[in-house]
């Protein structure tokens, strides 16, 4: 079972896709990860986009947990109708709590989306968790066109979530790593904008 960890929604269950068509992130990586950010102050009326989103657990934690608006990017049509239920579920939590919330699901590969004219405003968090079968030249094509001018605020945090036994993302110019963190098989590098997205982690 996944279910929201904390904030206005906490505790609400989620509803995830049967057999292994996608990983939901686990609850103790969850939390970490949202510590962390709680820790960086990013997450008050933020504006948050999640990648490969699967049923949303990272973007729709994040909106029980502050984050104004949430966009949820998840190419299988399938999923991404469970992702509007359980935003639907989330929504009506964070409004009883007395915060509105703007929840966006996008049916599509996040290569079409990150290939569009940025937003008119740019995300305070990005989330990605892509499966563990996408290449790394793959994801650094993500990353790249997530780096281009106007997707990210300045003071913007960048999270991807892979296996451990993969390598750090190849951080594009305008991307820095931070730092990492490995919690069993899974680990977190985290990023900021940066001019020569040089890695310090």
């Amino acid at each position: 079972m996944t279910r929201i960890v904390a904030g206005a929604a906490g505790g609400r269950s989620l509803a995830t896709p049967p057999g292994d068509r996608t990983r939901p992130t686990s609850e103790r990586v969850r939390e970490a990860l949202f510590s962390r950010l709680d820790h960086l102050g990013v997450l008050p009326n933020a504006r948050v986009l999640d990648l490969y989103a699967g049923s949303g657990a990272l973007g729709l934690e994040a909106a029980s947990r502050g984050a104004a608006e949430v966009v949820l990017v998840e190419a299988s049509r399938a999923v991404a109708q469970l992702a509007r239920r359980n935003a639907e579920q989330v929504r009506a939590a964070v409004r009883a709590d007395g915060r509105e919330l703007v929840v966006a699901v996008r049916p599509e590969p996040v290569a079409r989306v990150l290939a569009e004219s940025p937003p008119a405003t740019p995300y305070d968090v990005v989330l990605l968790d892509p499966p563990y079968d996408l290449d790394e030249a793959s994801l650094a094509a993500d990353l790249a066109a997530l780096a281009a001018p106007g997707w990210l605020a300045p003071d913007a945090v960048v999270v991807v979530e892979r296996s451990s036994r993969t390598p750090q993302p190849d951080w594009p110019a305008g991307l820095a790593g931070f730092a990492e963190r490995r919690y069993g098989e899974t680990r977190l590098w985290y990023a900021e904008p940066a001019p020569n997205g040089r890695s310090v982690c």
